[in-house]
């Protein structure tokens, strides 16, 4: 599996969290929407995105719930057809969340800055620093932290949860709702 270091956060000015991405050098790679649809797996994660226009990936991961930095394994698999990938996925494990959101995606060295406008939720920021096996985790850290600080995230903006954690569960099996948790 690939590594992540990753964190994410509320943001309370996604226009002022941009300027801020191009002040400090970060390369706006694109902005699109995207719908994650979230599976109750009973291990690790599991969801679909589909994405405008037209690409589909199949992202499984594992990840602790904590309001910190932190660490992500995950695996990316290309869907050739995300609508008939979705009705076998719904039909074997039931899906739990169904996140809509448009993202733009700033990078800055091996960081990917994500700027989220999730619907019903709110406005987000996600760093997430590449290990890809050349990076220290201590480099990594220390841009993560200056990037924060940077952008002005409180340690009580810090969030623990998915969006799909924090969205209302429906139609996952009872027995699955291991990576569906409850919303807080």
């Amino acid at each position: 599996m690939k590594r992540n270091i990753e964190v994410k956060a509320r943001c309370r000015d996604l226009s002022r969290a941009e300027a801020i991405c191009r002040r400090a050098g970060a390369l706006h790679v694109w902005t699109r929407r995207q719908t994650d649809v979230h599976f109750a797996v009973p291990d690790g994660r599991l969801k679909l995105r589909i994405e405008q226009p037209g690409e589909a990936t199949l992202v499984r991961y594992r990840r602790a719930n904590v309001a910190e930095i932190r660490d992500s394994h995950y695996e990316l698999l290309p869907v050739p057809d995300a609508e008939d990938t979705l009705r076998g996925l719904e039909a074997r494990h039931g899906s739990c969340a169904r996140v809509q959101k448009e993202r733009a995606l700033y990078m800055m060295e091996n960081v990917r800055i994500h700027l989220d406008e999730v619907e019903g939720l709110g406005t987000f920021i996600e760093l997430e620093a590449v290990m890809d096996g050349v990076e220290s985790d201590t480099g990594a850290l220390a841009l993560l932290q200056r990037l924060l600080a940077e952008l002005g995230v409180a340690p009580e903006d810090i969030l623990s949860q998915s969006y799909g954690d924090m969205q209302p569960r429906q139609g996952a099996k009872p027995s699955d709702m291991a990576s569906c948790p409850p919303a807080e």
